[in-house]
């Protein structure tokens, strides 16, 4: 045996009757932080480094990573390679929601390039591992040398039959009418991520006071894993400073500019307003230095002075004047436009204009064979709705890299599709996959809901039988001290200079999706309860003017969409209208053109746009699976003589035995003498035993009156 021995720390608590361990020392020693978090069969192991070298960017290179490793479930990937690829869209979300609730917690000024990964190595479906993920990322940062004001922690929290759990198992999901994570520090909630069944704003309230009281306990454990590790000492560093003499001189020319600037209502002229005094700035105190070193190190405390006149405008202007930057109140919305039915060949469409912010969203119908086929950790998952969210660089008047799907873009198209998903028909209702894709054309604050609004109307557009009509906003808040202001509808620079963005979508009847990031230490629940009140208000004033466009759904769907209907078969018979090799199933297709979905259930959906193919490719089906009646006559075709009598194809794939006896009123001495194959006669079912075995008679028929 090896005598190398390791300083292993571990730590125990138990949440909601499960035990989670988080453990240290063993493994990964070479990262700054590294830390074993396990429950059960599920194991998670999260490292932080963080470079020695400052950064000369102006902002922290805080980079999170989520890996997911097949052999955590026994599993080898599928595709061609037989490796783990580029991250699925949920490991991206996962790593969102690991990176949000930790990122405030870095102190200001810090520029020193840190990676988080995450990687699950054990995994049987019993715990949400993105919890574990969170809590030993917190964990990994908190016993490092790191600057940290941790710890936190993240929670998921579901509703069961009227009681709250903790980090539920997918089989409470199933039946639960909230799915919602929270991250927090122990002075209040940082980071809320999660969908619901059209709750009350009293119920996500209590969910989440509940939540974040549940923390604690896991606070406690990374606080004496960090004790246990012998607390080192945490890095110290210097933020940035300005030369004072430098900041006043700019700060008085550039104050009255930024001010003015910042009471321009329209996004563009703003921008341009603020870019123009800051140039003026540059020209007046920093070209004229003829060291290029300074020149460089000003030009750079130019851009911070610009965004701290900028930030301390901003805020100071709603507090003080009660005035936004656009002229609004804090209540007020701004000016909402909507369309309906814009593009001719899509299946549904609407555009959605709210201020600055200009959504399009397209409604595509499709069949079984459209849905998306997702290999996971827990086994393979089909999706029947996908939302796809584009943000190109044109919708902020900006150019960039066309292509592909940013983290920021997964995560806002995944916030609106669990918006828009609890409104969606039952499948036994409306058998189609469907797929939302918003193109964001003008972007100034909440795009995401912006996507949810017009892809609403996209969906009654498409003749959606929804179960309620859905629009969502964008909460903000200004704090500063005692004085806060909660803010409906934020703008972007609302966002940026603002201190947190909280979006609530649902129908009039309760919520159905929300998220919110807080970049302060932590706000109250009173002032979260006035920011669900106030986002209520602004909810229902949106569907209001959505609904003065389209307020249904419209009584058929696109011409240019399948037609879908659905019949229901006899399980056993299911193996009958597939056939051997799916030969019997392509014949019908290669026939009638139509699209056929066979469920095991007996469940079969049958998709075209022409609905005499569609009736023709039933009466096929129904043709295979009907079953033979006692006492009715059936015109056969004789398949197979024997010297007791001949076998009778009565329907397809169904024979029955047609005794010599039965053949003639007379008595005959072969079969042949009457029948040889091929004959198509008319036959009468006498029985069918339990066996299922048809007796026929030909005789029974010769002997009826004629009509």
């Amino acid at each position: 045996m090896s005598g190398l021995t390791f300083n292993t720390q571990t730590v125990s608590t138990t949440i909601g009757g499960r035990t989670i361990t988080l453990e240290t020392g063993r493994l990964a020693k070479q990262a700054d932080g590294a830390v074993l978090v396990t429950s059960g069969n599920n194991v998670v192991l999260v490292t932080v480094v963080s470079s020695k070298k400052e950064s000369t960017l102006d902002f922290f290179p805080l980079t999170v990573e989520y890996q997911e490793k097949f052999y955590a479930t026994g599993k080898i990937p599928g595709g061609y390679f037989k490796r783990e690829g580029r991250p699925t869209n949920q490991a991206t979300l996962t790593a969102r929601l690991i990176d949000r609730p930790i990122r405030p917690c870095f102190p200001e000024g810090y520029r020193y390039e840190t990676q988080v990964v995450a990687t699950t190595l054990s995994y049987d479906g019993t715990f949400p591992v993105e919890i574990l993920a969170s809590i030993g990322a917190s964990a990994a940062v908190h016993i490092s040398d790191i600057p940290f004001s941790g710890p936190t922690c993240a929670i998921q929290v579901a509703r069961v039959s009227g009681q709250f759990v903790l980090n539920p198992t997918a089989q409470q999901l199933e039946t639960s009418d909230m799915d919602i994570v929270i991250a927090g520090t122990r002075n209040g909630i940082l980071m809320v991520e999660g969908e619901t069944q059209f709750v009350t704003e009293a119920d996500a309230l209590a969910a989440l006071k509940f939540g974040h009281q549940s923390m604690m306990p896991i606070m406690e454990a990374i606080d004496e894993l960090r004790k246990k590790t012998g607390s080192k000492a945490k890095r110290t560093f210097t933020p940035p400073a300005i030369d004072a003499q430098f900041e006043s001189t700019v700060t008085a020319f550039l104050e009255p500019k930024i001010n003015a600037a910042l009471r321009i209502r329209e996004k563009m002229a703003r921008y341009a307003a603020a870019d123009e005094a800051k140039k003026e700035a540059k020209a007046k105190f920093v070209d004229t230095l003829t060291d290029d070193k300074l020149q460089a190190q000003r030009a750079k405390e130019l851009g911070t002075i610009t965004e701290n006149l900028k930030y301390k405008a901003a805020r100071f202007m709603i507090l003080d004047d009660k005035v936004r930057i656009d002229g609004r109140d804090v209540k007020t919305v701004r000016p909402i436009a909507c369309e309906a039915a814009l593009l001719p060949r899509a299946h549904g469409s609407a555009l959605f204009t709210r201020g600055e912010t200009q959504v399009l969203g397209t409604v595509t119908l499709g069949t079984g064979d459209d849905e998306q086929m997702i290999d996971a950790l827990g086994g393979t998952v089909k999706k029947k709705f996908l939302l796809h969210y584009n943000f190109p660089p044109f919708s902020v008047g900006e150019t960039g890299r066309m292509g592909g799907q940013s983290r920021r873009e997964i995560g806002h198209g995944n916030l609106a599709e669990r918006a828009l998903k609890a409104i969606l028909p039952d499948q036994e209702k409306f058998p189609y996959t469907i797929r939302i894709v918003s193109e964001v054309l003008e972007s100034n604050g909440s795009s995401s809901m912006g996507t949810v609004c017009s892809g609403l109307m996209a969906l009654l557009d498409a003749g959606v039988p929804v179960k309620g009509n859905v629009a969502g906003i964008a909460m903000g808040l200004i704090k500063e001290g005692d004085r806060v202001a909660v803010l409906s509808d934020i703008l972007g620079d609302e966002d940026h200079l603002g201190d947190m963005d909280f979006k609530v979508a649902g129908t009039r009847e309760g919520i159905t999706s929300l998220q919110m990031d807080i970049k302060i230490d932590s706000i109250s629940f009173a002032v979260m309860e006035q920011a669900l009140t106030q986002a209520k208000d602004g909810r229902l004033h949106i569907l209001g003017e959505m609904e003065k466009t389209i307020s249904r759904p419209r009584g058929e769907i696109s011409p240019y969409a399948p037609r879908i209907e659905t019949i229901k078969i006899k399980p056993e018979k299911v193996r009958e209208v597939i056939g051997a090799g799916g030969k019997v199933i392509k014949g019908i297709v290669e026939e009638t053109g139509v699209k056929i979905d066979i469920e095991d259930d007996g469940t079969i959906h049958i998709a075209s746009s022409d609905p005499l193919k569609t009736k023709r490719a039933i009466e096929i089906i129904n043709g295979i699976c009907a079953e033979a009646e006692v006492g009715r006559v059936y015109n056969g075709r004789v398949v197979k003589i024997m010297d007791f009598g001949a076998f009778v194809e009565v329907m397809p794939n169904t024979q029955g035995l047609l005794h010599i006896s039965e053949i003639a009123n007379e008595r005959i001495r072969q079969v042949t003498d009457v029948l040889k194959e091929g004959d198509l006669i008319d036959v009468k079912v006498l029985d069918i035993d339990r066996a299922g075995r048809i007796k026929l008679s030909r005789k029974a028929i010769l002997n009826q009156a004629p009509n």
